[in-house]
């Protein structure tokens, strides 16, 4: 009887951790960034599914304060470049899971003619402080400039209801790729890998 139980105890603690060191594998998986694609053995890549959107981009209004840097940025000055709009929020948690990829590919492709530009739209009355918003700037490592749109005109101009929320543009100021909430991350990097191309 003893070694009947020590049998089923040693059973469960391997099939336990089985199921933990798989949850751990794809934790790792998921929360991967797509490399840089290799573009001269690659096939064409049908890009229907991840370029989803295709209107006029709204310029930038009603924003109370922009920083890193702190000057005003307009569509029309960020012609010629594929930019993301990032709409967040500080305390928002979705939008905290989002801002290490929006980092990431901010950093990976700035020097190839890519623009982030955080939009923070307020949800909550403290988060509307200019201080919140710095303080989640250096706690996030955002380096990339941040629109304070407290009043939602920005918001309003692009028709948006969701934290976050991600509108990618391509060079001649057309929304290419619009997605909301966490995840597509590998998708939203191959949008904007192919609207650098093009």
């Amino acid at each position: 009887m003893k070694i009947f139980l020590i049998f089923i105890i040693v059973i469960g603690i391997i099939i336990g951790g089985i199921i933990v060191l798989q949850k751990s594998d794809n934790t790792k998986i998921s929360s991967q960034i797509l490399p840089i694609a290799n573009t001269s053995t690659q096939a064409s890549v049908d890009t229907s599914s991840i370029l989803n959107e295709n209107k006029p981009a709204p310029e930038f209004v009603g924003i109370t304060k922009w920083l890193n840097p702190e000057k005003s940025l307009t569509r029309q000055s960020l012609k010629g470049k594929v930019v993301l709009i990032d709409f967040w929020t500080n305390q928002c948690i979705n939008c905290i899971h989002t801002l290490p990829y929006v980092t990431k590919w901010y950093d990976k492709y700035k020097n190839q003619g890519f623009v982030v530009i955080g939009v923070h739209t307020p949800e909550l009355a403290y988060e509307r402080t200019v201080g919140s918003v710095e303080q989640a700037i250096a706690t996030y490592g955002i380096h990339y400039p941040v629109a304070l749109d407290n009043d939602y005109a920005t918001w309003k101009a692009y028709d948006n209801q969701y934290w976050p929320a991600a509108y990618l543009i391509d060079k001649k100021g057309v929304i290419r790729r619009t997605h909301f909430g966490e995840g597509e991350y590998d998708e939203t990097e191959q949008a904007i890998q192919t609207l650098l191309k093009e």
